[in-house]
């Protein structure tokens, strides 16, 4: 059973840092992967290979939800699809979805062939169904949290930019004026 630590940065401009010691402090013997790519997507190169090498009794760490999936349907899918297979799922600043529902499972050794021993089995069945859903909504409004923070982020950055033109800030390359860059000044020299 392997542990690994899943950590995940959108752009080279932020640090991988904090999100590790975040996983060392609490998992120390977890083996760290390492992604620079957006979470808007689940196509990511090394959660892929990690996702396709993960067995049942495996662990993954994240430090929280969203440097797992962006998207609410994409994160749901996939934490279904890993908890369906067995692995664990950890969350550090979202422990209440932590593999909720392998916590969650009621049990009893009761003979289903007597009429006391079915009804008992059927209420158990029902509460586990039941608990099941109630750990579906909360795993999906953690996703959709996430999600909803990059729409935030969006919305934002778009205002900035208004905020900027609105008091005569050029935003972008100048219409209709060369981009001169110490690079290809530089390439231009050598020419």
């Amino acid at each position: 059973m392997a542990m690994y630590g899943y950590v995940r940065i959108s752009t080279k401009k932020q640090s991988l840092e904090r999100q590790i010691r975040n996983i060392r402090a609490a998992y120390p013997e977890a083996m760290i992967v390492e992604e620079v790519y957006t979470g808007t997507s689940l196509n990511r190169r090394e959660w892929g290979r990690l996702r396709n090498k993960l067995k049942e009794g495996d662990t993954v760490v994240f430090d929280s939800v969203s440097r797992m999936s962006r998207t609410a349907d994409e994160g749901v899918e996939a934490y279904f699809e890993l908890y369906g297979r067995g692995v664990n799922l950890v969350f550090l600043k979202e422990p209440t979805i932590s593999t909720a529902l392998k916590n969650r499972t009621l049990t009893i050794s009761q003979d289903g062939s007597t009429s006391e021993g079915r009804l008992i089995q059927s209420i158990i069945s029902a509460l586990n169904d039941y608990q099941r859903e109630l750990a579906a909504a909360q795993i999906r409004i953690t996703f959709d949290q996430a999600e909803k923070e990059v729409e935030d982020l969006h919305q934002r950055t778009r205002e900035g930019i208004q905020t900027a033109r609105a008091h005569g800030k050029q935003i972008g390359a100048v219409p209709g004026k060369k981009l001169t860059t110490k690079k290809s000044v530089e390439a231009k020299a050598v020419i």
